[in-house]
């Protein structure tokens, strides 16, 4: 297999999940910022010039961070990242699916159609009078979110997994892009603070 990697926080959030797991595979990166993922090798590999991409043996691929995920779990159960038991998977998948609608993907175009613009107007549709009231969408799930996980380590409780990567690869990318975690969101900044201390963290 091979990995093709570059920068973003979906990238990383697979560099972590595969250095939780001890995975090691080949990597290739692709020049997101030079557009080197809109170009015709890359979208053979995927239609929609998404990253990260997982190539598989038998020279198939695998985009969506999600499902490259659980591919890499499936391949290497232990340490279980997703979970060990139906219902321990189930938990995982639903609030990596709840960080993903209501967190993820508002702050994702919110940036995008903001401060991101110059680099993606050329690249997507873009509607920049909608970047205010998503970055508000993004905060007021993070508040939620932070009431939710109060008394908790991570967010399956005492299990860290892909919804823990999930949310920490994005929050952390919110900092950097002008959308910081608000300063009572003191249960997730806590949160924030004991994943950073995992080696992944740094994947």
């Amino acid at each position: 297999m091979k990995f093709y990697d570059s920068i973003g926080p979906n990238p990383r959030l697979v560099r972590m999940f595969m250095a939780e797991k001890g995975i090691e595979l080949p990597k290739q990166t692709v020049d997101l910022r030079g557009g080197e993922n809109r170009q015709p090798d890359h979208l053979a590999r995927t239609p929609y010039g998404q990253m990260p991409v997982l190539e598989l043996d038998d020279g198939s691929f695998l985009a969506e961070v999600t499902v490259i995920c659980d591919y890499l779990e499936e391949l290497h159960p232990t340490p279980a990242m997703i979970g060990s038991t139906p219902q321990e998977r189930a938990e995982c998948r639903m609030w990596t699916r709840r960080i993903d609608l209501s967190i993820v993907e508002p702050m994702a175009y919110g940036y995008r159609y903001s401060e991101g613009l110059k680099f993606f107007e050329k690249r997507m549709p873009c509607f920049p009078e909608s970047a205010p009231g998503l970055k508000s969408l993004a905060a007021q799930n993070l508040r939620k979110l932070n009431d939710l996980i109060a008394g908790k380590q991570f967010v399956c409780g005492d299990r860290f997994t892909l919804a823990d990567m999930w949310l920490f690869c994005w929050v952390e990318f919110g900092g950097t892009v002008k959308q910081p975690l608000a300063e009572d969101n003191t249960n997730i900044a806590a949160w924030q603070a004991r994943v950073a201390r995992r080696p992944s963290a740094t994947a």
